[in-house]
């Protein structure tokens, strides 16, 4: 083989692995956020959907003719909440930290999959608004960049979630905490290392770090602070 043909095929080797590689960084750069945006907006319309064939209140049980009548009859009870549904959407985020257009669905489990479509609730953490620990991941960078901004969390910062017939308000407590993906205390019920002293209704918040790695996490940490029905305005009318 001549020394110009061994060139020519070694640029041409050069040429194509160049091509591939800028192929590859379009697709993580641009193609992935194109994706996502698709996906979280698809999710959003489907909990739209949903909560607007859903908020009449449910019917109270009737008692059965063969029951004994009673002078004080006991109140029913309240019906068990429905159980989150693995990759499925059941809540909407709002930082306004982030923009005032920033809104992302929040899905049960945080499986790859369901991190391409939002922001995914670790599953087995607490409820949203309920006591315990109630933890969020998303990506940093790449399917939408959701949490890009992670690092301007401060102090004070509001986070706004609804399930379609609360608003629930969780303040930011302190600036983002780093540490190893292996430090999973960050989302016990009562986090370690998050200042909180007791029992409480919290929020994590957790991304990768640094910025396009993920050898480090980012954590937040919030308390719950208000609660307000959806009657009561959309959250632009009530956040400050």
């Amino acid at each position: 083989m001549s020394v110009r043909l061994i060139v020519r095929t070694f640029s041409e080797l050069c040429i194509t692995v160049g091509a591939l590689i800028v192929l590859f960084v379009v697709y993580v750069l641009f193609w992935t956020g194109v994706r996502a945006t698709d996906e979280a907006a698809g999710q959003l319309d489907t909990l739209r959907g949903r909560w607007a064939r859903g908020t009449a209140a449910p019917a109270p049980p009737v008692p059965s003719a063969s029951a004994a009548p009673s002078a004080h009859p006991s109140p029913a009870p309240p019906p068990a909440p429905t159980a989150y549904r693995d990759g499925k959407p059941f809540a909407m985020l709002y930082i306004p930290r982030f923009g005032k257009d920033w809104e992302w669905p929040v899905l049960e489990n945080t499986e790859v999959r369901t991190l391409q479509k939002g922001i995914g609730h670790y599953a087995g953490t607490a409820r949203l608004g309920a006591r315990g620990n109630f933890a969020l991941a998303g990506h940093r960078r790449t399917y939408g960049d959701p949490f890009k901004d992670f690092p301007k969390l401060r102090p004070g910062d509001e986070v706004l979630l609804t399930d379609g017939t609360t608003w629930f308000t969780y303040r930011i407590d302190r600036k983002p905490y780093r540490t190893v993906p292996t430090d999973v205390g960050v989302i016990d019920p009562v986090p370690r290392k998050s200042g909180f002293d007791g029992p409480g209704r919290y929020l994590t918040l957790t991304t990768c770090e640094p910025e396009w790695g993920s050898s480090h996490r980012l954590i937040a940490w919030a308390h719950l602070d208000a609660t307000r029905p959806v009657t009561d305005g959309e959250r632009a009318a009530f956040h400050s």
